[in-house]
């Protein structure tokens, strides 16, 4: 044995350590595998809705199902019927987006404009998930102002929309992209910390963020475009 080498024993993870970030890295994986399918799942039924000109199902609608299947995810979480629900939670919030799709590419410079969404959706969600990634840094400080956050920006949302004001919905817009970028870094920390080790939930959540992200740089890009 060279001296100058410490023994194996002395260097070696505690077996805990090791356990731990095996679930960990499990976590990660299943994640952004499921991730990626629901992406592609919801861009499916996006790009059906697009085609066959759906109609938007309305604010009362959209918030039942969506608020309907997230409860039935949280419920499902540790079955098998959790994935499922994520499906339909991620198919159906995919279907009330191809209206809003619809709309934009309807307007002179629409393509362009849902091409910029897309594009700096992807921009932000990579590079914030690279970057919590790489680090490792803990960002569970986020996680009170992101919840009362989202919550007073949802709120006001309703109010732009039961009440008619574009100022307020753009407002709220331009915060969303604040906070759903704020939630990214949030949970894929919360995944690294060993915080959050249900795949299925972590998944939501960044599903979530994207959607909320790409909605909001819909409307901030067509205001800006002039087209909105």
């Amino acid at each position: 044995m060279n001296p100058n080498h410490p023994p194996a024993q002395a260097i070696a993870m505690p077996q805990g350590t090791v356990a731990s970030v095996l679930a960990t890295n499990r976590v990660i994986r299943n994640t952004y595998m499921l991730l990626s399918l629901t992406l592609a799942f919801a861009a499916i039924t996006a790009a059906s809705s697009v085609a066959l000109k759906l109609p938007h199902p309305g604010i009362l609608l959209t918030l039942g199902g969506f608020f309907g299947l997230l409860f039935a995810v949280h419920k499902l979480k540790d079955s098998g019927g959790g994935i499922l629900a994520v499906f339909a939670l991620t198919g159906f919030m995919g279907y009330t987006l191809g209206p809003i799709i619809s709309r934009y590419l309807g307007l002179p410079n629409g393509a362009e404009i849902v091409m910029q969404a897309m594009g700096g959706t992807a921009a932000i969600f990579i590079g914030l998930s690279a970057y919590a990634v790489t680090t490792k840094k803990d960002f569970s400080f986020l996680g009170g102002f992101l919840m009362v956050g989202i919550l007073l920006a949802f709120l006001a949302g309703l109010a732009a929309i039961f009440f008619e004001i574009p100022a307020l919905s753009l407002t709220v817009s331009a915060v969303f992209v604040l906070l759903m970028s704020g939630l990214i870094l949030y949970e894929t920390s919360n995944i690294i910390q060993g915080g959050e080790t249900n795949y299925v939930l972590a998944t939501v959540t960044l599903f979530v963020s994207i959607f909320n992200l790409i909605s909001s740089l819909l409307q901030l890009l067509g205001f800006m475009s002039g087209d909105d």
